[in-house]
Order: C-alpha cells, then structure tokens, then sequence
C-alpha cells in the first residue's frame, strides 16, 4: 500500500510552488507518530479557499464557509483546509466566525488536543508549538491551553478526549479530567448524531472499558439518549472482555446489560438516530442472543440466522458465559455450512408449483405448506428435487 504522505507531497509542493505554506494536519500525523494506520490525510495551508481554487483546475466546495476545498487530482482528493482562527463559540458546539490567516502556530492553537495540534511538512519535519509529540510519548490527553476554555468552545470534545482514551489506551491528565468533570453539563447542548459517532468510536476501541468507567466517573453516561439511570448496566457492561466486538456486537450486548424487551429496543436505539439497516441488524442479533442463552442452536435457527447473525450471536454467548471456546463457534458454523439449503430460494419448488399440484389458489394454506417442505428439506426428511417434493406432498395429501 502506498503511504498516503507519498502520495499527497506533489499536492503540498504545488502549494508551495505557488508561494503558500502547506502540511499535513490533525490525525494523520498524530497516527503516524503512533505508527497507526492511515487512511486519509488533511492538509492546511496559508493560502485562501479561493486562492487554492486557482491552483487546482478541480475542487468542489465541501465547507469553504470555513476554508476548506476539496482537490481532486490524478492519485485521488484530498480536503484542504486554510489557516484559521475562530472567534466566541455559540451553542458550545460551532464557533461564530471564521477568520483566515497566514500563521500556522495560531491555526494550531484552535486545536482540541495537543497531540492533534502538530504539523508535518512534506519531508516529515514535525512543526509542534504545543508540544503534542511529548504528550504522545507521555501516552497524555490534554487540552491546546485551558481546557475549560476548550470545552466551553466545543463540548463535544468532552466525549472525544473519553473516546481517545478507548482508541489509542492513552490517559487524560489531571486538570483535563477536572474540566471535564465540572462542564459535563455543557453535552447537553450537543446533537445526538454528533454524541453517538463518538460513543460508538468508543466502543470498538482496544481500551474501551476503562474509557467506560471515566464516562461513568464523569457522569458524561447521564447526558447521553436513556443511560442517565443505567449505571450499574453499564458497569455489567464494562466486567465483560468484549475486545473483540464490532459496533453493532457491542449495541447488542449494551442492549442485553439494558434488559430491553423487544418492543423497546427500536426506540432505545431510533433515541440513538442509528440507521434503521442498523437497527434492524441489532435486533435480528438480540434476538437470537435471547434464543441462544436459553439453548442451543436449532437446525432452523441456524437457517434463519445466517452466517453473520450465528457468528455475532456466539461471540457474545461466549462473552456473556466467561468462554472462550472457538470450537464451539465453528461446530455451529460447520453445521450451517452442510444445510441441504441456505435460503428459501434455493428450494426447487415454487408455490406456483404447488398451487398447480394441488390446483388450488393461494392463502394461508400454501405458506404453511412451503414451510413444511422448508423445514423437511433442512433436517434431511426430504431431498431438495422437485419430484420428490410433489411426491412427498401427494402422499401426505392423502393421510
């Protein structure tokens, strides 16, 4: 894989040829510094969104309200972003005014963190005026200057310093977590959809139940949808080893601490502004947890589950039991991968078919019927041939 610095140094250069400064920005840098994966960089420079629009024949204005183009050239496109500084925060979430300038160290200083505050130009010189790269040795989350300052200006940042904590297993220093104890209050103010990137960010991060445990301490979880009073659910959720979890596992296993009924889990979770394909995933996951817990895996619930749904399913049985048992996850995936039939589908015969047999119209009769072939078909009672089947059904027509 090519680095992503390599390929974006010609769009830095052509910047410079044009008499601008120009580095790499934010979180790109600051995962390099970590050896972290890359998967884009953002690039900030002294040169005016209409001033790089000049440069580059071709850029779409994705935020130019506050300095940022995006480029798109040969090798792909990249978001660059002018220097700024920010004028009195509204609303503790989005500044008032954008003012553009020419220095990096002031555009810098608007940062959240000081790990996130550090430059890299494109021949890998680190330009770091808040001594972000000494924090990220010392493994600290602190604030670029006061942080109340910080949070009164985003409360939002409350979250995502809890949020990097879960991802890079850093700790946040003392007057930080002070601050953020004290303006907790201020995530009211905060949109749901912004409060939910960053918890489930949270939760599929390496370090995510001691990140867990200072959401509680701080009592960030009371200004988040329906966990005001759920503590002692979220410490169960924290005493499980779930490192290996995807996001919609560990919903699913936040909704099995919750002890929701079905009926409220899509409203738990539409609180949440999940996406409804989402949603749905995670009930069709819950469900079966619910099923599993109680026994085992029956031939026609490993058919209705699917791969993906049994996989998920049996990693949070593990979880909830204290087991680690691969074994067990792969007898019940080999299990469903010699099923004579993997979906309705593949059945060789239509109701159409069987309307003609029996020549009779639809209705409740003829799904009853081609769930009886289904479920015959899957515990080997009847061979998926459509001879067979109308013999079958001629037969037990006849008793």
């Amino acid at each position: 894989m090519i680095d992503p610095f390599v390929a974006a140094s010609p769009v830095l250069k052509k910047l410079e040829d044009a008499g601008f400064e120009a580095y790499f920005v934010g979180g790109s840098v600051r995962d390099f510094l970590l050896n972290r994966e890359i998967n884009d960089v953002d690039i900030a420079t002294s040169a005016t969104p209409d001033e790089v629009k000049r440069i580059f024949p071709k850029t779409v204005d994705i935020g130019i309200e506050h300095g940022t183009v995006l480029v798109l050239v040969n090798n792909g496109e990249y978001e660059i972003t002018t220097f700024r500084t920010e004028s009195e925060y509204q609303d503790y979430r989005r500044p008032k005014e954008v003012s553009f300038i020419r220095s990096l160290k002031e555009d810098l200083q608007r940062r959240d963190f000081t790990m996130n505050a550090i430059a890299m130009d494109r021949n890998r010189k680190l330009i770091d005026p808040f001594n972000g790269y000494q924090a990220i040795l010392e493994r600290i989350i602190q604030t670029v200057g006061s942080p109340n300052d910080r949070f009164q200006e985003d409360a939002l940042r409350m979250m995502r310093a809890v949020r990097f904590v879960s991802q890079l297993s850093f700790q946040i220093e003392n007057e930080t977590i002070q601050a953020l104890t004290k303006l907790v209050h201020l995530l009211d103010n905060i949109a749901v959809e912004r409060k939910r990137a960053e918890f489930e960010k949270l939760l599929i991060g390496k370090n995510k139940n001691n990140a867990l445990k200072i959401l509680l301490d701080a009592n960030i979880h009371s200004f988040l949808p329906d966990l005001k009073e759920q503590r002692q659910q979220l410490e169960k959720l924290i005493s499980f080893n779930s490192t290996n979890l995807n996001k919609n596992e560990m919903w699913s296993l936040l909704i099995y601490c919750l002890n929701l009924q079905p009926k409220e889990i899509e409203l738990f979770l539409k609180e949440w502004r999940l996406a409804l394909k989402d949603i749905r995933e995670i009930q069709l996951v819950v469900h079966f947890l619910s099923k599993r817990l109680e026994q085992d895996w029956s031939i026609y619930d490993l058919y209705s589950a699917g791969r993906d749904h049994i996989l998920s399913t049996e990693k949070l049985y593990q979880i909830i039991n204290g087991n680690n048992e691969v074994e067990s996850i792969e007898h019940w995936l080999k299990l469903y991968e010699n099923l004579p039939i993997k979906e309705r589908s593949e059945m060789n015969v239509t109701g159409n078919d069987v309307m003609a047999w029996f020549n009779k119209r639809g209705g409740p009769w003829l799904k009853e019927t081609l769930l009886t072939i289904e479920e015959n078909i899957l515990v080997g009672k009847l061979e998926n041939d459509i001879e067979k089947i109308k013999e079958w059904l001629m037969k037990c027509n006849q008793k």
